[in-house]
């Protein structure tokens, strides 16, 4: 028989919560109040990607693929691998980011971990809408072991707590661990309890066949339906061109493959970009919009662009495709 003087644990009827819809920054790859991880191998672009979706929110610009107009927020972008001098605030730039709207802590006398109580208190001081950790494994502390359960978990569920609290979507960059051959899922540096605490994880690799394309696509998500694959092309500012929707899983991309194309759409695409580009230069909107008439995706267009060497050139109006002189 239970003790009487024990205090019984409160119980509550689903029936006196209030059902509330899920905010996202960017649906279904951001959720607002959850945590997101954008992970991927060093040097393939992930911080480039941060650093692009500060910037558009920081001009309340639409996130990629998407005509929702936002307002304009702030961000805190905290980096403990790249100096805010001559790195972060030039790709800030370069992204186009209203930098009076990206904010970061100063650590030059007390480092930040992520259970510091006072994120939570910068995030609401400032109204932050967005916060970037990167990496992950930097904000652990000096005790903190990203393979230990009872390490990692309890720093996870705080944080996690944090974002439901203030509404902000926090962001972690992390690294990819060497277990090739396993499912992406299971690829993230450090425990599970890691990957299991957040709502969303986005996978970020290079295409092998085409290494200046880089791809986001969507191991996890706990809110919708995982989304579509993303590309985007990093140019030498540290820029990005958006490619949109790209028609490759998060498993192919973590093998470093696309899948085996159909040759003969991508033999129609090389024969119809030729005939397209013979008379000089167009839009890459229409060039795509023509080619999902007959049927050809993205990925056969920006294959069959790197097979002809067709360039790029960002006009007032955007961008336009073009063969090099006396390439046609």
């Amino acid at each position: 028989m239970a003790n009487c003087s024990e205090k019984s644990l409160p119980v509550r009827l689903y029936s006196a919560v209030t059902a509330r819809k899920v905010e996202w920054l960017w649906y279904p790859y951001i959720p607002y109040g959850k945590i997101t991880m954008i992970q991927g191998d060093p040097g393939d672009g992930k911080t480039t990607l941060a650093l692009n979706i500060a910037a558009l929110l920081s001009n309340g610009y639409p996130m990629p693929d998407s005509n929702k107009q936002s307002e304009k927020h702030l961000t805190i972008y905290q980096s403990a691998e790249d100096s805010v001098e001559d790195t972060i605030k030039p790709r800030l730039i370069s992204a186009g980011a209203d930098c009076s709207l990206i904010a970061f802590v100063d650590e030059s006398e007390q480092r930040l971990v992520l259970d510091d109580k006072r994120i939570e208190a910068v995030i609401k001081e400032i109204n932050a809408r967005l916060m970037i950790i990167d990496p992950l494994q930097a904000y652990l502390g000096d005790n903190g072991d990203m393979s230990r359960v009872d390490g990692i978990r309890p720093m996870m569920k705080h944080l996690a707590a944090v974002a439901e609290r203030t509404g902000c979507a926090l962001v972690i960059i992390g690294h990819m661990n060497k277990n090739n051959g396993t499912k992406g899922i299971y690829r993230g540096l450090g425990s599970i309890d890691i990957t299991a605490a957040v709502r969303s994880v986005l996978l970020v690799g290079r295409i092998k066949s085409n290494p200046s394309v880089r791809v986001m696509a969507q191991l996890k998500n706990s809110l919708a339906e995982e989304g579509k694959a993303v590309a985007f092309e990093i140019q030498d500012n540290s820029s990005v061109k958006w490619i949109g929707e790209y028609d490759i899983t998060a498993e192919e991309l973590l093998n470093g493959d696309a899948p085996n194309d159909d040759m003969s759409k991508l033999s129609e695409a090389i024969f119809v970009l030729s005939d397209l580009l013979r008379n000089g230069a167009m839009p890459c909107t229409q060039i795509y919009s023509y080619m999902k008439s007959r049927g050809i995706s993205k990925r056969s267009v920006e294959r069959a662009k790197q097979n002809l060497n067709v360039k790029s050139d960002k006009h007032t109006d955007g961008w336009y495709w073009s063969f090099k002189e006396g390439q046609a």
